[in-house]
This record gives C-alpha cells, sequence and structure tokens, in this order.
C-alpha cells in the first residue's frame, strides 16, 4: 500500500515562504535538515493532522527565480468556511481569484499564489 507523504516546491526566500504558509494556513515547520556544506536547506510544514508535508528547499542564493513550468497547476487545501477564508486572504494583503465553481455550480473554491507563485486552490470542505 502507498500513502502520500509530501511535495517538494523549491524557494527563493525560505523565511517569506515559512511566513505565508503559516500565516495564510496555519502550517507549522516539522522538522528541518541543514546541508551547509552543499549549500541547501530542507524545511518540512504541515497542517495540524500531520497526513501530508510540503517539503520548501532553499538553495543558499538563488540567482534568479524558478521557472515553474507549464506541468505544475496547484496544490489544493481544504478549509471548512470557504467565505471566511477568502475574506481573511483579502483583508491579509494576499491577491486572490474570485470564489469560483464548476460550469453550472455553485462557488466552491478560489486561488491564491505563495511567494514563489506556486498556485494554491482553497476548497469547500
Amino acid at each position: 500500500m502507498y500513502q502520500i507523504v509530501h511535495m517538494c516546491i523549491r524557494v527563493m526566500d525560505l523565511e517569506k515562504s515559512l511566513a505565508f504558509y503559516r500565516d495564510a494556513f496555519g502550517f507549522e515547520e516539522t522538522r528541518r535538515k541543514e546541508f551547509p556544506e552543499d549549500a541547501f536547506s530542507l524545511v518540512f510544514i504541515s497542517d495540524a493532522d500531520r497526513n501530508f508535508e510540503i517539503e520548501l528547499t532553499y538553495n543558499y542564493n538563488p540567482e534568479k527565480p524558478y521557472e515553474l513550468g507549464n506541468g505544475y497547476s496547484h496544490l489544493g487545501i481544504v478549509v471548512e468556511d470557504l467565505e471566511a477564508s477568502h475574506a481573511r486572504h483579502q483583508a491579509m494583503g494576499y491577491e486572490v481569484t474570485k470564489l469560483m465553481g464548476l460550469p453550472n455550480q455553485a462557488p466552491r473554491f478560489y486561488f491564491i499564489d505563495d511567494p514563489d507563485g506556486y498556485s494554491i486552490e482553497v476548497i469547500r470542505k
């Protein structure tokens, strides 16, 4: 049996990314691995249930932003009160899309980007 445990994204500014995921979603750092001899750090973050982690990979002194390419689409995160979450993210100054739904369906999600441009879909649970 397989279980999804984490996904990795590369970040330009580790502290800015940690602050975003903490402030926007309440995620906490679960562990950190430092590799100064190889000039990178791995920081794992998760929600309270700890079923899945995001691995933030920070390469020391990156020269330019990473290219996300056209294969990555988004990470999905569920929330009980979609409207309150949307309003909260707007009040925090994050750029968010309007509340949306699939064709002929009521709104049940919106998108927000992290500091590196990774798109996150916030979905009504």
